[in-house]
């Protein structure tokens, strides 16, 4: 997938995930599964994993390889991303603390909404400064799937807010 592509994917998927929770209503939005997270919580969890996401794509060129180095393979594809964050999953893999989010409160639904989609925007203007090429070099640290590239965070980034969006649905329709 090219960057424009991975762009694109990333406003599209997260539009729709805010435009699906904003359509609930006060009750649906504040509905969870024994020890699962409301729709509000799934959103607000989407911010807290996209907002680091975003400071890290922003970071001056130069300090990413300084800090986290520089791929020694090459970027997997977005189904092999896919299928590896699953098999974490599936081994038990959960957020980390500071992704857990808080109880959320069904009026700040706008606000968190208006807060997400300034962020994806901020990260597409930030993925804008990397070539092509430069997106399968760097590496970030995440912290259920060790070492990615730029390209492999961007495709998880795409995927998990489709994978919280389908946990909404499915939560909701039980």
């Amino acid at each position: 997938m090219t960057k424009a592509e991975i762009q694109q994917q990333l406003i599209e998927r997260h539009r729709t995930f805010a435009q699906a929770i904003l359509s609930l209503s006060e009750d649906n939005f504040l509905f969870a599964q024994p020890d699962k997270w409301t729709a509000g919580q799934q959103l607000e969890h989407i911010y807290r994993s996209v907002a680091p996401v975003k400071l890290a794509f922003s970071l001056p060129k130069f300090i990413s390889p300084l800090l986290f180095g520089k791929a020694n393979r090459a970027s997997k594809n977005y189904e092999d991303l896919v299928s590896k964050y699953q098999g974490k999953l599936a081994a038990g893999g959960k957020a980390p603390a500071p992704f857990i989010p808080k109880p959320v409160a069904f009026n700040t639904q706008n606000q968190l909404k208006d807060k997400l989609l300034r962020t994806i925007n901020a990260l597409n203007r930030s993925v804008n400064k990397y070539a092509e090429s430069e997106l399968d070099l760097y590496i970030l640290p995440h912290p259920l799937l060790g070492k990615l590239t730029l390209r492999e965070m961007l495709y998880f980034t795409m995927y998990h807010v489709e994978h919280h969006h389908k946990a909404v649905s499915q939560s909701l329709n039980k």
